[in-house]
C-alpha cells in the first residue's frame, strides 16, 4: 500500500476510536477500551483490500465473511460500519437503546452482523461451519475471519475449533487474536506473553504469524501472509494495548465495561486530535461467482418397513436423512463421534461429501451448525441426548441467530439399559423445551419418526428429536400424516375412565396397560403426544373434558418434561394431572427392570390407572 493509502487508514483508524468514545459515554455503558485494542487490526482488515464483502448484498455468498467471537467489542464493529459509510453517527448514538439494531453485543438484528456472539469461546466454531461450507460444499474462494480476545482462550471450545479446523485443512479460515493483556478483572492467563499463544496454537497445526496489533504496515503484510496459506488455517497473534488511543486508561486494570464520563469523553477526544469526519473506508468487492444452486427432486424411495419387524427409531432417523435428501438438498450431517449409534452413518455411506464428523467435541458441532446454517443450509446434529448438555451455552446462543438447526439425541432415558446413567438423556427434553420457539419431536416408531425428520426438514428453525436405543414395534401405516403440533390417539372408547399422555418408549408401557386394564373392564385413553413443543392442545384439552384425569408417562426427569408441557397445555383446565417420571437416580440395568425400578413401566401405569379409579369411587 502506497503512503496515501496509509494516511487514509490513520485517518480512518482516529475515526473509528472517536465513533467507540462517543457511542459509548452517550449509552452510558458498553467496552470501549477492549474496541479501541482492536481498531487497526480490524481496520486493516476491513479496508486495506483483505477483505471483499458487498455491502449492498450482505448475504450474498460470495462474501467473505467476519465474525467478532469477541462480542463485546461491539462499539468497534459498528464504527465499522459508519467508516464505511453505511451507518451515521445518528445511528450511533442509538446504541444499546430499547428498538435498536445496534445492540450491546452483535445480533442479527443489524444486517452485517453473520451469527449472534458475546458468550465468549464461540465464534471460532461458527467460523469453522462457514469455511467447512465454502470449502466442502458451496467450493467457492470466499473467507471466514474470526476476531478473538486474548481471555476467551481459556474457553476449550476454542481448542475444539481449531483441532477440527486444522483437521479439515480450512486455510480458507483466519482468526485474529487481539491480545490485549487484560481480561474482565486483571491480566488474562498468559498476558503479553505471545510466544506462549504461538506455541499452544502451532501445535494444533495453525500456521501462525505474531505482529505488533497496532502497526498498519505489520498487519497487512500479516494478512498478505495469511492469504498465502495453504492446507492449514491462520491465526494473526497481535499485542495490542487495551484502550489504546487514551492515555489515562490505556493498559489501566479496572476500565474493562467501564466508559467514560463526558469530561473524559472529551479529554479523551483532544488526544485524538484531528477528527476527519469525511473519510470512508472501501471495501474491495468479491468475484461475482454463481454458486450451482441445488434443485431439490422427490424422494428416491417411499418409507417400507414391514409391520412385524422391529425398528429403533435411532436406525429410522438414518434411513430418513437419505430417503429425504434429494427432496432437501441443502442438508448437511453432522456427528459427535457416534454415528454408528446414533446411525447417521447411513447417511454417511450415502452422501459422504454431505457427512462432517465432528468427533467428541460437542460445543464446536453445535458451533459449526450455525455456521452451515448461517450460510443456507440444514444441518442435522446427532450425539447421545446426553452429550447436547455439554454444549447447551451454544445451543441457546444459536437461537438469537434465527438458525436452522435440527438436533437428534438417541439413548433416551433410562430405557437404554446396562450403560447406566452416564449415557442417559434425562434431561434433553427440559433443555430443547426452554428455548424460544424451539420444536421438540419424540417419536415412536420408525415410521412416525422418519415423517418427523421430514417434517423437521420442512420447518425452518430449530427442531430436537429425541430417539430411542431399543427397537420397537411400527404402530402407524406409512400413509400417515404427523404434522408439527400434532397428536395421535391410539385408544379410545366412550367408556374411557382417565387418559395417559405419553410418547416414545413408554407408548409401548401404556399401550400393554391398556391391555391389561382391558381384561378387567377398565378403558383409557392413550394419546401418543409425538411433538411435545408445541403439544396438541385441541386433543388434549378434548381428552381432559371427556374422562376427567390425566397420567403423563415419560422416560424422563419430571422437571422440565412432557408432563409438564401437558399440564402447561391444560392450565386452564381444573383437571387433576397426575405424572409418571424417573425421580430416583437411576442405575444400570437391563431396560425392563429400570422402567420398573422408576415406575414407568406398564405394571406402574396400570397401578396408577387402578389407584385413581379407587381414589374416584370412595
Amino acid at each position: 500500500m502506497d503512503r496515501e493509502g496509509m494516511k487514509k487508514l490513520e485517518k480512518l483508524a482516529t475515526l473509528i476510536r472517536y465513533y467507540i468514545l462517543i457511542m459509548t459515554t452517550y449509552a452510558g455503558s458498553g467496552h470501549p477500551t477492549s474496541s479501541l485494542s482492536a481498531t487497526e487490526l480490524m481496520e486493516c482488515l476491513l479496508f486495506g483490500g483483505i477483505f471483499r464483502f458487498d455491502v449492498d448484498h450482505p448475504k450474498s455468498p460470495n462474501n467473505d465473511r467476519l465474525i467478532f467471537s469477541k462480542g463485546h467489542a461491539s462499539p468497534l464493529f459498528y464504527a465499522l460500519w459508519a467508516a464505511a459509510g453505511e451507518l451515521s453517527e445518528e445511528d450511533l448514538l442509538t446504541y444499546r437503546k430499547f428498538g435498536s439494531p445496534l445492540e450491546g453485543h452483535p445480533t442479527v438484528a443489524f444486517r452485517y452482523v453473520e451469527a449472534a456472539t458475546g458468550s465468549l469461546g464461540q465464534g471460532l466454531s461458527i467460523g469453522v461451519g462457514m469455511a467447512l461450507n465454502a470449502k466442502y460444499i458451496d467450493k467457492l474462494p470466499y473467507r471466514t475471519y474470526v476476531l478473538l480476545g486474548d481471555s476467551e482462550m481459556a474457553e476449550g471450545s476454542q481448542w475444539e475449533s481449531m483441532q477440527i479446523a486444522a483437521h479439515y485443512k480450512l486455510d480458507n479460515l483466519i482468526g485474529v487474536l487481539d491480545v490485549n493483556r487484560l481480561g474482565q478483572r486483571g491480566e488474562t492467563m498468559y498476558g503479553w506473553d505471545l510466544d506462549a499463544y504461538e506455541r499452544r496454537i502451532s501445535s494444533f497445526g495453525w500456521k501462525t504469524v505474531v505482529l505488533d496489533g497496532h502497526s498498519i504496515p505489520d498487519i497487512l503484510a500479516a494478512y498478505e501472509e495469511a492469504l498465502r496459506a495453504t492446507d492449514q488455517p491462520v491465526m494473526l497473534i497481535g499485542k495490542t494495548i487495551k484502550g489504546k488511543g487514551v492515555s489515562f486508561i490505556e493498559n489501566k486494570n479496572g476500565w474493562h465495561g467501564k466508559v467514560l464520563s463526558k469530561e473524559e469523553c472529551d479529554r479523551a477526544l483532544k488526544e485524538l486530535g484531528e477528527i476527519d469526519k469525511s473519510v470512508r473506508g472501501e471495501i474491495s468487492p468479491p468475484e461475482d461467482l454463481r454458486p450451482e444452486e441445488p434443485t431439490p427432486q422427490k424422494p428416491l424411495k417411499k418409507i417400507d418397513y414391514p409391520a412385524d419387524k422391529p425398528v429403533a427409531t435411532r436406525k429410522a432417523y438414518g434411513n430418513a436423512l437419505v430417503r429425504i435428501f434429494p427432496q432437501f438438498p441443502n442438508i448437511v450431517s453432522l456427528d459427535g463421534e457416534v454415528s454408528n449409534s446414533t446411525y447417521a452413518e447411513i447417511f454417511k455411506k450415502a452422501y459422504p461429501e454431505r457427512f462432517f464428523e465432528m468427533y467428541i467435541a460437542e460445543q464446536n458441532m453445535v458451533g459449526a451448525a450455525l455456521g452451515l446454517s448461517c450460510r443456507g443450509k440444514i444441518p442435522f446434529v446427532s450425539t447421545f441426548a446426553a452429550f447436547f448438555t455439554r454444549a447447551f451455552d451454544q445451543i441457546r446462543m444459536s437461537q438469537y441467530s434465527d438458525p436452522n438447526i435440527k438436533f437428534v439425541g438417541s439413548h433416551a432415558g433410562v430405557s437404554i439399559g446396562e450403560d447406566g446413567p452416564s449415557q442417559m438423556g434425562l434431561e434433553d427434553i427440559a433443555i430443547f423445551r426452554a428455548l424460544l420457539n424451539g420444536v421438540v419431536l419424540y417419536p415412536s416408531d420408525a415410521v412416525s419418526t422418519d415423517k418427523l425428520v421430514e417434517e423437521s426438514a420442512k420447518h425452518y428453525g430449530i427442531v430436537y428429536i429425541r430417539t430411542t436405543r431399543k427397537d420397537t414395534p411400527i404402530l402407524y401405516n406409512p400413509d400417515e400424516e404427523f404434522p408439527i403440533g400434532g397428536s395421535k390417539v391410539l385408544r379410545k372408547s366412550n367408556r374411557d375412565m382417565l387418559t395417559v399422555v405419553t410418547a416414545g418408549i413408554t407408548l409401548f408401557e401404556a399401550l400393554a396397560a391398556y391391555e391389561e386394564l382391558k381384561k378387567a373392564g377398565i378403558f383409557i385413553r392413550v394419546i401418543d403426544l409425538y411433538s411435545i413443543k408445541p403439544p396438541d392442545s385441541h386433543a388434549l384439552q378434548k381428552a381432559a373434558s371427556a374422562t376427567k384425569t390425566i397420567i403423563t408417562v415419560e422416560d424422563h426427569y419430571a422437571e422440565g418434561g412432557l408432563g409438564e408441557a401437558v399440564k402447561s397445555a391444560l392450565s386452564a383446565f381444573p383437571v387433576p394431572i397426575h405424572s409418571l417420571a424417573v425421580r430416583k437416580k437411576p442405575k444400570s440395568g437391563k431396560p425392563e427392570e429400570l422402567l420398573g425400578y422408576e415406575e414407568i413401566s406398564k405394571k406402574a401405569i396400570v397401578e396408577k390407572v387402578e389407584e385413581l379409579i379407587k381414589d374416584r369411587k370412595r
